[in-house]
């Protein structure tokens, strides 16, 4: 008599891979040592169940807890091959999963256990930190703000002031993206104050000096250079706008001209072997000097004038268009507006000319001629009133473009200040297109 037998079929996926990565990364091992959890506490490890848990959100892209356990029950002997013979479904039930939530928020614990696999992942993979970028975002959400809670309304980077957030900063290890400190922080917070915090986490994960921190403009606050200096690490970051107003940058894009010296090249190699400029740049020194932790530290900071040429191409194509439509726009304000009364004095007409140019943000690169013509009228007495002369004014409206004042305007496009005080010769052509 043959006995009965099913054949039980599963879609393998991606599940070996991932739970193999992580097993060699140490993830099960290091997340055990650094969250005990409670002696009486049967199944898996927290550490096997947490690595599980992430192969499913990795696999399926879905972070909701209720969806883990019909994804086991439909790979279970795939995971139990892959990872512990002994799994069952139920060691990714709702309230299992909520018990790893609450051991994993554990902040001390935490930048422990990110120290460690620091440690771990640049032994295994032989990596030799150099560079490390730093970057500041924010995710929204429509979840309730509650008063100590993380999503809080703050400055949107999503454009949309109408929605918490929460913000994540991030140091990862250049050019491999891998993430060295991670914070998360409620959404209200500015960005400037979090760069120094996340330099410290990274020197004592990596335990390391000498790296280079590379960041936008956010981390050139001079608190921050200053903190990076007397760490003995090095920052290259752009200056803002604040640190270097238009007309600091005009000054010293005037003088770096007036040296009589040719611009610099900045060129990315590429996948043929050649190479391809894509920025020309100045190079000068300043002395600085600063207060961390009530002591006076001074150094020389490089200040690297660099002209993206794709970003002055297009900065260069839309300060035209918008002289275009700037032009459009005045030879239409004598035409009929609707819901707007027509212009009949000089005032009203300068007023409008000016609100065009600024809107447009051409000024000063648009020469307007306004003509005025003066016609009368005759006004036939009536009743008790007298005969009088009525004046009639016309007013018409003509632009022409500045040459001089366009193309100088032109020139200083695409122009941005990065400060650094790293010493290599060649760091503008290695890292200053990506910072």
């Amino acid at each position: 008599m043959n006995n009965p037998f099913s054949i039980t079929t599963e879609r393998v996926d991606d599940i070996p891979l991932l739970l193999a990565q992580m097993q060699r990364m140490g993830l099960p091992g290091l997340l055990d040592a650094h969250f005990p959890t409670h002696g009486n506490r049967q199944g898996l490890s927290l550490g096997t169940v947490t690595t599980i848990w992430l192969t499913h959100l990795l696999s399926q892209a879905d972070h909701r807890m209720n969806q883990v356990q019909p994804w086991a029950q439909q790979h279970l002997e795939t995971v139990r091959g892959c990872s512990d013979p002994t799994f069952e479904v139920g060691d990714v039930g709702d309230d299992r999963l909520a018990d790893v939530l609450r051991d994993l928020s554990d902040d001390d614990r935490w930048r422990q256990f990110e120290q460690a696999l620091n440690g771990q992942l640049l032994r295994v993979y032989d990596l030799r930190p150099r560079i490390v970028r730093l970057d500041s975002s924010t995710a929204s959400s429509y979840a309730s703000v509650t008063q100590d809670g993380l999503l809080q309304f703050g400055h949107s980077k999503d454009h949309r002031p109408d929605l918490p957030q929460l913000k994540v900063m991030l140091a990862s290890l250049d050019p491999l993206g891998l993430p060295l400190a991670t914070e998360v922080l409620s959404g209200q917070r500015a960005d400037d104050p979090l760069y120094l915090p996340a330099v410290a986490r990274v020197r004592v994960s990596l335990g390391q000096r000498g790296l280079l921190y590379v960041g936008d403009c956010k981390m050139g606050a001079l608190s921050t250079r200053a903190g990076i200096h007397a760490g003995k690490d090095f920052y290259l970051c752009p200056l803002s706008a604040l640190v270097v107003p238009p007309g600091k940058l005009a000054e010293l894009l005037t003088q770096a001209r007036a040296r009589g010296e040719p611009p610099q090249p900045v060129e990315r190699p590429q996948a043929d072997g050649s190479t391809q400029r894509i920025a020309e740049g100045y190079e000068d020194v300043e002395t600085l000097t600063a207060q961390v932790d009530g002591t006076a530290f001074t150094w020389s900071e490089r200040r690297l004038l660099v002209r993206s040429l794709a970003g002055a191409r297009a900065a260069e194509q839309g300060l035209r268009t918008r002289l275009v439509q700037a032009q459009t726009a005045l030879s239409e304000l004598m035409g009929g507006r609707q819901g707007k009364p027509k212009l009949a004095e000089r005032g009203a007409v300068d007023q409008a000319v000016s609100e065009v140019l600024t809107r447009y943000r051409v000024e000063g690169l648009l020469q307007v001629t306004v003509t005025e013509q003066v016609s009368e009228q005759a006004v036939r007495p009536y009743r008790d009133r007298p005969a009088t002369v009525r004046l009639h004014r016309q007013f018409t409206i003509t632009s022409r473009l500045e040459t001089d004042a366009v193309e100088q305007a032109i020139g200083q496009l695409g122009w941005r200040v990065y400060a650094t005080n790293h010493a290599i010769t060649d760091l503008s052509r290695r890292v200053s297109g990506g910072a």
